[in-house]
């Protein structure tokens, strides 16, 4: 399976599971983060996820424009890790210039339909995103909004060819597929 999505709540160990998944295919990874450092704590947290990372793994910093940036990490790279999702949705929503929001979760849904379609050899792209979905409804509407966004999305990456897997407590629960590592 080329397409892993992994999904978690706040701190459930997603991430680190979805780097652990990267590392057991290559040592050779392109890892795109989409989170921005709005304040001292934000930038902390990247500053704590860019420093878990091996060094040779290749950083690229994308808050937008997803899906070309993971088609050219593929030209050097078989291993491509997102990292999040819900993040990637919030700069989209923050953006000013509402079309480009709409072309983007757009070209990503196409790119990720094309890539589960296509024979992708060695090549393994791994998601990563916040459930957000399982507690109350908020109580506004840009939240609202939100949550609508990306349930929407988790549902039409879900639905396509590949695994899902639900982090809970730093373990993978298996939702669809398999778990790859449990095949050592």
């Amino acid at each position: 399976m080329a397409l892993h999505f992994l999904l978690g709540g706040t701190r459930s160990g997603k991430s680190r599971l979805a780097e652990t998944l990267a590392a057991s295919f290559s040592a050779d990874v392109a890892y795109i983060a989409t989170a921005t450092a709005g304040d001292d704590e934000m930038l902390a947290r990247i500053e704590h996820h860019k420093q878990s990372r091996p060094a040779n793994w290749k950083t690229i910093e994308e808050p937008l424009y997803l899906s070309k940036v993971i088609e050219d990490a593929f030209l050097d790279r078989d291993i491509v890790l997102v990292d999040c999702l819900t993040l990637w949705i919030c700069n989209l929503m923050c953006e000013k210039e509402k079309e480009i929001a709409a072309a983007e979760q757009s070209s990503f849904l196409t790119f990720l339909q094309t890539f589960t379609e296509a024979d992708t050899g060695n090549k393994h792209l791994i998601l990563v995103s916040n459930e957000t979905n399982m507690g109350v409804i908020p109580m506004d509407a840009f939240t609202r909004e939100y949550c609508d966004i990306a349930g929407r999305l988790h549902q039409n990456i879900a639905e396509m060819e590949g695994n899902v897997i639900l982090a809970v407590a730093g373990l993978p629960h298996v939702i669809k597929g398999n778990w790859l590592l449990s095949e050592e």
